[in-house]
């Protein structure tokens, strides 16, 4: 076990990997009063996925930690971290490989067992020691069933004692760990890379063909009046009551989703007693200021979110309730709303398919797409960018968007919540990629990064942002607000109650002018103008001896080849 004593980028402060002459086992040490550690080779290893760690990807070298006679769940094997090595304000990801193995338990081989990475931080006392969820992955119970840990922590206060813990999995199953690492991020080198990769995807090249009206040296001033790519927010019936969440909201955002005034617990909270009034006045200021919306949300899976008079429904009177609320809502506001998110967080609640039959989900999605045939359905979701979460992995999403496609269901976009702490690139963009192959857009619907610093927290946010712009297969992002007072989540506005706009609204408002394309020069011999754009919506300003002519134009994401626009009339 190779320990680095000092906090450094790309240096590792835990690497399993001991030398040839060591036992393995340097710098373990058992969790449990039963639990025995031994060290072992997997000559499999190489089929096992790679785990991006900084500019690099590393592959398992195959030796492994195995920790046998656990007792507990919370039984296992421990790493201290060197003294010193961790210090506040500092992002550090968590990277290896686990697994588990039978042990003498009551499952068999084919069984799924959660297996989770913690920091146990302390003063040296036990009463003042406090855990840090730093990753889980569910491994499966079969040979070579290794599964990737990929999170993170962040401390606030420089600990006295630190030590990784793995454990999970129930008592007398074997749990084993390789090449665990945790070391320092490195944003911009990782902010460099996807400038680089941004480019590719948001941007492309453009020739402007001029006829020859146009001599050779006009001027050309070309402005970008929209982007492709729409960042939105959540509003509220308190919110638009204040003029400079209004203005901040109207200069500043493309999109709408209203909080909670579209909700079923919000529209009838009694039983046949329906209220539309608080979406109708949002529905309304937003057509008014040229926001499209979405709706958020037809149902809700989680129980806890569920009304009251529901839970006390028999099944078949539930199953007119949910067919009422269909028609009621979407026979309302057809064709206003331009997506849905059909049964929130179906990943972490069962309420109406425990009730009604796994069928209900795409009936749901089949009667929406029947009744407004205009609008995107969504699946929608939280945690599935952080790691941490065995209930809301990339891989069950993927699952839970195959399984109502097999049923029927019309699932035109896959919704990632984005409710974040201390967020790390690397493993927002390994949740992407695996979600884009379920073939569906992603969009970020809920994004809000709570920290207190706010200058942490403008760091946070670009990480989210930064990685969702430069993925090819998302397409908008909305954030659960912005203003103080406003939001669900504590620190995590981005604009101060008097109106200021603090350091992660600067950055905020920073990317969204970096990610705008002007331009300005002549026209060459050729009698073309060539420059490189965001995708979206242009217009080019030609100056000439006789004066000035005005042209619209889209850049679009279509082709990977230089877009060719002959400019031959005036608009």
């Amino acid at each position: 076990m190779a320990l680095a004593h000092e906090v450094a980028f790309d240096v590792d402060l835990i690497e399993h990997g001991a030398p040839e002459e060591d036992d393995g086992l340097t710098g373990w040490a058992p969790v449990g009063s039963r639990t025995a550690l031994s060290a072992h080779v997997e000559h499999e290893s190489a089929m096992l996925p790679a785990v991006a760690a900084g500019q690099d990807e590393r592959r398992p070298s195959g030796r492994y930690v195995l920790a046998v006679r656990r007792a507990d769940e919370e039984d296992g094997l421990r790493h201290a971290v060197p003294a010193g090595a961790l210090v506040p304000r500092v992002t550090y990801r968590v990277v290896g490989w686990v697994g588990v193995q039978g042990g003498g338990g009551a499952s068999g081989e084919g069984s799924h067992h959660v297996v989770r990475v913690g920091l146990r931080v302390d003063d040296g006392e036990d009463e003042h020691s406090s855990w840090l969820d730093c990753s889980a992955a569910v491994c499966a119970e079969a040979p070579g069933g290794w599964a990737v840990i990929n999170g993170a922590f962040r401390l606030r206060t420089r600990p006295r004692v630190a030590a990784v813990h793995v454990c999970g999995a129930p008592a007398g199953m074997d749990v084993k760990v390789m090449d665990l690492q945790v070391f320092a991020t490195d944003r911009k080198a990782r902010f460099r890379q996807l400038k680089e990769e941004t480019d590719n995807v948001r941007k492309r090249d453009v020739i402007l063909k001029f006829g020859s009206a146009i001599m050779s040296g006009a001027s050309v001033c070309v402005v970008q009046l929209e982007n492709r790519f729409p960042f939105g927010s959540c509003i509220n019936k308190t919110a638009i009551q204040n003029p400079k969440f209004v203005d901040f909201f109207c200069n500043n955002f493309d999109w709408a989703v209203f909080e909670n005034e579209l909700k079923w617990y919000w529209t009838e909270r009694q039983r046949g007693q329906l209220n539309y009034r608080d979406a109708d006045e949002l529905l309304w200021f937003c057509e008014r200021h040229g926001k499209p919306v979405r709706g958020h949300c037809i149902f809700w899976a989680v129980e806890g979110d569920v009304q009251q008079w529901l839970k006390d429904l028999g099944r078949a009177d539930l199953m007119s309730a949910v067919r009422g609320r269909l028609h009621g809502l979407l026979s309302r506001y057809a064709g206003r709303f331009s997506h849905y998110d059909v049964n929130n967080e179906m990943l972490h609640g069962r309420f109406y398919r425990d009730r009604l039959g796994d069928g209900v989900a795409a009936l749901m999605f089949r009667e929406a797409a029947r009744l407004d045939p205009g609008a995107r359905l969504f699946v929608n979701d939280y945690n599935v960018m952080r790691g941490n979460d065995p209930n809301a992995t990339p891989e069950k999403y993927v699952e839970l968007v195959d399984a109502l496609r097999r049923r029927g269901a019309a699932v035109g976009g896959i919704g990632v919540q984005g409710h974040m702490d201390n967020p790390v690139g690397q493993v927002i963009r390994a949740a992407l990629d695996k979600l884009a192959a379920a073939g569906a857009p992603i969009w970020i619907t809920e994004l809000d990064v709570s920290e207190p610093d706010v200058g942490l927290r403008a760091d946070d946010l670009e990480v989210v942002l930064r990685e969702a712009y430069a993925h090819p297969a998302v397409e908008g992002v909305m954030l659960w607000g912005f203003m103080q007072g406003q939001m669900w989540r504590q620190d995590a506005y981005l604009v101060d109650a008097d109106g200021t706009v603090n350091e992660a609204g600067q950055r905020f408002l920073q990317l969204r002018r970096e990610w705008r394309s002007d331009a300005s020069g002549t026209v060459d011999g050729d009698g073309h103008f060539r420059f490189r754009g965001y995708h979206g919506t242009y217009v080019a300003q030609v100056t000439t001896a006789t004066g000035k002519m005005l042209h619209t134009f889209i850049i679009d994401g279509d082709g990977e080849d230089a877009l060719e626009l002959d400019v031959d009339k005036v608009n």
